[in-house]
Formats: C-alpha cells, structure tokens, sequence
C-alpha cells in the first residue's frame, strides 16, 4: 500500500522510537519551526512520489517520520495541515472505497485484538501498490492507482505490458478486486535482505506514460480481497482460485488464537517469498457489505508488522571517545529505539571524517540499522535539527600514541583504554579487570600509571565502595597471574608498536638502547615504525614505567 496511505488512513499509529512516549521541550517558537521544516519535507516527498513516480527516501523512513509529525502536532496541540494525499487523489472513482489499516505495535495489542473476535485469518502483508482491478464479462479493462482510498489515477493504459497480471479470468463474470502490485522477488527472504525499496520501484514505474516491457514483466500481482465476493473468506479464495487467482489461497491461513498468529508470522518473515512484506495482515472472516467501506481503518482488519529494519530516531549527543592510539571516534548517543528486537541507545560514526561530512548535530533525526545483523550503524541523516548545536571535537592533535599514560586532565578517557588494552585479550588476558573496575580504581586516586595497581593489597581494595570479599579475591588472584606472564606478553601489552610477527627475547634495557636504523634490521619494519620504537622505549615516562616494573619483580624489566 502506498506509504503516504498508509499513515493518513491509520487511526493507530505504531510510533518505534522514544518519540512515541516523550515530547520534546522546546520553547514554543522552536516546535514551530521544527514543525514547519518536517511538513516541508514531508511534503516534498509526497509530491515526488504521488506526481511524479520518484521516492526520494526510503518506505519506511517515510512512514516513521509522517508518524513522529504527528507526534510532534499533538505534543504542541497544533492541527494537521498537511495533505500527504493531495498530488495522490485522481480523477477516478474506485467501484469500492479502499479502507485503511490499524497497525498492531507488539503482543499485547495482537492479543488484545484477537480476544473476540471468531473465525480469523492471516495473509503476509504484502509490501508494494494498491491497486483496484475492473473486470468485465472476465476481461481485465481498469486499472486504477489507490489514490486517495476514494478516487484514484487510471493505470490501464498500462494493462497490454503487465504480463502477470490475468487479463482474462476463468469464467465471465464482472467483478471488483483490490490489490498489490509488487516487484517480483525470487526466494525473497524479509528476515535477510529486507525490503529492497520494492514499492518504491513499482510506483516509480507505475507513474511513468510508458512502461518499459521488460519492466513490466517484474511486476505481480495478488490479490487482498473481493469486496462483493462470497460471504466468507474461505469460498472468496476457493472462487478466486477457481478464476485463476490462486495466491489469495496459497497464502493465508486460518488461525485460532495468538500462537498461531506468531508462527505464521515468523513463518512468513524466515521463508523465501516472491514479494517483499512488512508484516502480516489479519482479518475476519466476515465484513460489512462493500456499500458501507470507507476509506478508513476498518475493525475486521489489522496488520502486525515485522521488526523495524531500519528505525529513524533522534540524536541526543555527540561525544567524542579518545582510544588507546589517540584515535578519536564520534559517538552519538541517542533516544533509545529497537531494531530487530535489539534495543539501541548509540552507535559509533567511525571517524571524524564521517562526523565531519554528516555534520550530525543533537536534534537531528538519524536512520539507523544493524550491519551484519548486530553491529548498530547510522545510515544517514534523515532530517536536521532546525536548531544547529554547537559541537566541538578535540582540536587536531591533542590525542595521539604518546599521549596521556596517566589519567591528568582530559587524558581520563584514553588511559583508562590503555589500561583496559594492557588486561585485556589482546595484553595480559586478566580476567575481572575490565573498563568499569579500571574507572573506579582510577576515580578513587588508586591508579594513576599503568603500574600503580601492582602495588594494591587486600587492605586498600576493601576499603573501596562495593569492593567486596569476594571481588578483592579474584582481583588480587588477576595481579598475581599479570606477575607470572612473559616480558614479550607485557610489552605488547603496554602498547608497543612491535610487530605481530617480531618476537622480542631481549629485555627492556637492551630494547630501550636500540636506535631507529637498528629496528629497521627487523624483518618487517620500515623506517616509520623504527621511529615510533624508539620514540616509545626512550619515552621519560615509560622509562619511568619500566623501573616501576622492574621494582615489582616483572621479569624483563
């Protein structure tokens, strides 16, 4: 169903993301422009793909955003002006009002909808255009676009190069369908590849005079209901697969109770399709007489959508996380939203070279989706803040790999990652010694070189705030195995650029009076890295570090 429709039409709105429970405070003259700038661009896209075929953003961020204007217009009692229909309503009216769709946000709401209701069934919701279809005497002769749910545009002059569309049905007989035209996808699987912007791509095509023939032939269609059809949904699909039409069949089930709404649900979401869905659709059994639809949500039907791929929500910070090396990555934290039943408050930008070319600023409304099916990612933005906050990055150079071995000021970040590299797998492999417990003997003044914590007994950790019996054990057993590992292992562990494949058998005096044309006889090493050694070994502090270790009995040191 187009996704302008879909909103306009849908009484209860599936809000995914905190905007859905939360209204901003803003002063009143910030929510007008916010506002203002959203209709805008809302009305932009509507005008693009109504009038002239073109989706410039994707299906469903468009719906999420149509849905947080919404929000935005009951937050601040504002009216809904906007007119998402007003490039879509057409010339032509449809023999029978296509109704709408309530969408059901979780479990609850499935069941709460099922409770009463007697003789069900469920069909994938199939992600592509509505259309109504006119028969006569069996022959297909109107095609109409959606439109408005009341008047539509007249696609028949489409019908000669739709190839998969029956033009002439089994028997002779006048009738009324209404639809999905949807781009033919082979063993298409929603739960892996999404849905590939195939509504899009059917409007697009649909909107042009001519339709390319080889176009034409990626186009199908199945058919959602027969309006003056047979009283029940059983002998409407049983009539319509004796006429020809057996998808309506293969693909609905009758379904009892929750459990089985689940199954086919998920059935359908982990199963190769030849459409993309965005969810299921139930329905009654039975309806009102075709006379009495309007071109609104209807009690008798309801769609229970799949798990976003792709969530629009807005950025609360910016904040910029300094690594080990130096390295600075942006991170945006953000106002919490589920993406494939994981929920997702920040995600990383990578670089500042990303940040710097998004130009994100708190306030704007990001797209997000999981790579890999795991790792958050920020796709793009989707619309600026129409308040621009300032945000500042660290100045160029502050942060680098000789910067910060101990946590003075601004340099907290980055040496509580390099004690984290030093117990982590990649260092010393300790177990219970992790960024939380390096942070809490940091803030407590415990540690302030990579050494310090060498130096802790059983007396100075109890006494921290929730350092019990228990944790001061494993922790102290944690030191004692840092004491027992190889020099090699130490080394790498304190961050020395030394090559994976080097092996280091010397000790760190030896190492420490190498100079740069020295480490270049090493296999493997160029002239930037020989710099970077011996920068490292006859760094003052790290000479510092060494003796320290070297008191503590590290062997090597």
């Amino acid at each position: 169903m187009p996704y302008a429709l879909l909103i306009a039409l849908s009484c209860c709105l599936y809000f995914p993301s905190a905007f859905a429970k939360t209204c901003p405070a803003w002063p009143e003259d910030r929510a007008h422009g916010e506002i203002r700038q959203l209709r805008h661009t809302l009305a932009n896209w509507d005008d693009h793909y109504h009038r002239l075929g073109v989706s410039l953003v994707e299906d469903t961020l468009y719906d999420q955003s149509r849905q947080r204007l919404e929000h935005l217009h009951a937050c601040f009692g504002q009216a809904d002006t906007s007119h998402p229909l007003a490039t879509a309503r057409g010339p032509i009216q449809h023999p029978v009002p296509h109704t709408g769709v309530d969408k059901l946000p979780d479990e609850h709401a499935v069941r709460e909808w099922m409770r009463d209701k007697q003789d069900l069934w469920i069909q994938p919701k199939v992600d592509g255009v509505a259309v109504t279809l006119v028969y006569e005497a069996g022959t297909l002769v109107r095609l109409l676009s959606r439109g408005d749910g009341v008047r539509g545009h007249d696609w028949s002059r489409h019908l000669p190069h739709l190839g998969h569309l029956p033009r002439q049905l089994l028997q002779p007989l006048d009738l009324v369908l209404q639809g999905e035209l949807y781009w033919r996808l082979d063993g298409h699987m929603q739960s892996t590849a999404g849905s590939l912007n195939a509504r899009s791509t059917v409007a697009g095509l649909m909107a042009r005079k001519r339709l390319p023939a080889d176009k034409a032939q990626g186009i199908g269609l199945f058919v959602w209901d027969w309006p003056d059809g047979p009283g029940s949904q059983a002998e409407r699909q049983s009539r319509l697969e004796q006429l020809g039409l057996p998808d309506t069949a293969r693909y609905s089930q009758r379904v009892h109770h929750y459990e089985e709404a689940a199954h086919w649900r998920d059935h359908w979401y982990g199963s190769p399709l030849p459409f993309a869905t965005d969810g299921v659709i139930l329905r009654q059994d039975k309806r009102p007489p075709a006379a009495r639809w309007k071109a609104r949500a209807p009690y008798w039907i309801a769609a229970w959508k799949y798990p976003l791929a792709q969530a629009l929500t807005e950025v609360r910070e910016v904040r910029f996380r300094v690594g080990r090396t130096g390295r600075v990555t942006p991170l945006l934290r953000l106002a919490p939203v589920t993406l494939d039943d994981r929920r997702v408050n920040q995600v990383s930008l990578g670089s500042l070279a990303r940040w710097k070319s998004l130009d994100i600023r708190p306030g704007d409304q990001v797209a997000i989706s999981l790579a890999g099916l795991s790792v958050p990612r920020v796709d793009r933005v989707v619309h600026r803040s129409a308040e621009r906050a300032p945000v500042a990055p660290p100045p160029a150079g502050q942060f680098h790999a000789m910067s910060c071995w101990q946590p003075s000021t601004g340099c907290k970040e980055q040496f509580i990652a390099r004690l984290s590299w030093l117990s982590g797998k990649h260092g010393l492999d300790l177990p219970q010694l992790g960024p939380g417990v390096w942070g809490r003997l940091v803030d407590a003044g415990q540690v302030n070189t990579l050494g310090d914590w060498l130096a802790l007994g059983n007396e100075q950790l109890q006494l921290l705030p929730d350092f019990k019996e228990t944790r001061v054990a494993r922790l102290l057993d944690s030191f004692d195995k840092a004491r027992a590992r190889p020099f090699a292992q130490w080394i790498r562990a304190l961050g020395a650029p030394v090559p994976r494949h080097l092996e280091l058998d010397s000790d760190w005096a030896t190492l420490a009076a190498r100079t740069a044309m020295q480490w270049r006889r090493e296999p493997g090493v160029g002239q930037a890295r020989s710099e970077q050694l011996q920068r490292f070994f006859r760094d003052p502090r790290l000479q510092a570090l060494a003796e320290q270790l070297r008191e503590h009995g590290i062997a090597g040191f």
